[in-house]
């Protein structure tokens, strides 16, 4: 969600009151709360006709949305046991829908990437693995970089190469995590693990930590060292994107974001960025690019990541296409 749209949702949010706010609250991810909440911090004022303007559109889209079946669950339950009988119909949901407790793994997504790291550190590499997937990528990149560099290795290879986790071994996990966590909720099924996630997780590590990884996975599997490098894709392959899909991306940098990614930068991308933009905006990013001082390597890479976010975002939104798959220094 771009900045005017976080904006708008906090306006509604603020125009609904707390009560019902907060039951909004508790359907969203660790990270839209955050985001949230940051932005209804920053809006101290707000204009009726902007108030106005979100909650009639708001009323507009809602009563555009519909819904088919009140429980998709029981609908789906119900058909099957009429079409393949009770015996049959009960293996296939248990692939369909998830009904195990995973409160557990849920409740790591609100934890700070140390935490998590501390409640797995002692799990075997195919445990920790197979939690991990259920995290954002961002998240489970950062726990990885608390383990020791065989164990991280070991992980990220049991990443790589798991397909799916079945109900049955998802209850076991949980009960790994109920040692320290409860709750109760529902999800259901996902596909989880294999090459993508790994290769989005290690795009996260930071250049040192991701060619230690890589060159253990290499060593241990060639092919699928190589399998992960395909689906990485890097601030340097922005260069391999078309014009059209680097101007999607430019117009949801904040200015000042883009600064510091490109204080970093080769020439190369620079020059894509200034022949994307108008030229009075690239004159003006030139002057802010020469007149900024040393930046750190590590905020640097800090916004070269929230870019690449950004980039996968709009990947999976069909508004780009991908061509290609530490310590404090300054730059």
């Amino acid at each position: 969600m771009d900045e005017q749209g976080l904006e708008d949702a906090a306006i509604l949010l603020m125009s609904l009151g707390e009560d019902e706010a907060a039951e909004v609250f508790k359907q969203l991810e660790p990270k839209e709360v955050q985001s949230l909440g940051e932005t209804i911090a920053r809006l101290k004022t707000v204009s009726r006709e902007r108030v106005d303007t979100v909650l009639n559109r708001f009323a507009q889209e809602a009563a555009e949305v519909g819904s088919l079946v009140s429980d998709t669950d029981e609908y789906v339950k119900a058909v099957l046991r009429r079409a393949l009988g009770e015996e049959k119909a009960n293996l296939l949901i248990d692939r369909i829908i998830q009904t195990s407790d995973v409160a557990g793994i849920e409740s790591l997504k609100w934890m700070d990437p140390g935490s998590v790291a501390e409640l797995l550190r002692n799990e075997h590499p195919q445990i920790v693995a197979a939690i991990l997937v259920h995290l954002d990528p961002d998240l489970a990149s950062g726990a990885l970089k608390y383990f020791s560099d065989r164990h991280r290795n070991e992980v990220m290879i049991r990443i790589a190469t798991l397909d799916g986790i079945q109900p049955a071994a998802l209850r076991d996990l949980n009960e790994v995590m109920s040692r320290v966590l409860a709750g109760g909720t529902q999800v259901r099924r996902q596909s989880l693990g294999g090459v993508k996630p790994a290769a989005e997780i290690i795009n996260l590590m930071g250049s040192a930590v991701e060619t230690s990884v890589l060159d253990y996975i290499r060593e241990a599997d060639g092919d699928l060292a190589q399998k992960i490098m395909d689906n990485m894709f890097v601030f340097d392959d922005l260069a391999k994107l078309d014009d059209k899909g680097f101007q999607a991306l430019l117009k949801e940098v904040q200015t000042e974001s883009l600064i510091i990614a490109l204080k970093g930068a080769s020439p190369e991308i620079r020059d894509k960025v200034f022949r994307n933009m108008s030229s009075r905006a690239a004159e003006t990013l030139r002057e802010d690019l020469d007149s900024r001082g040393p930046v750190k390597l590590s905020e640097v890479e800090g916004e070269q990541k929230e870019m690449l976010k950004i980039v996968r975002r709009l990947a999976d939104e069909g508004q780009i296409v991908l061509a290609g798959g530490g310590d404090d220094e300054y730059v």
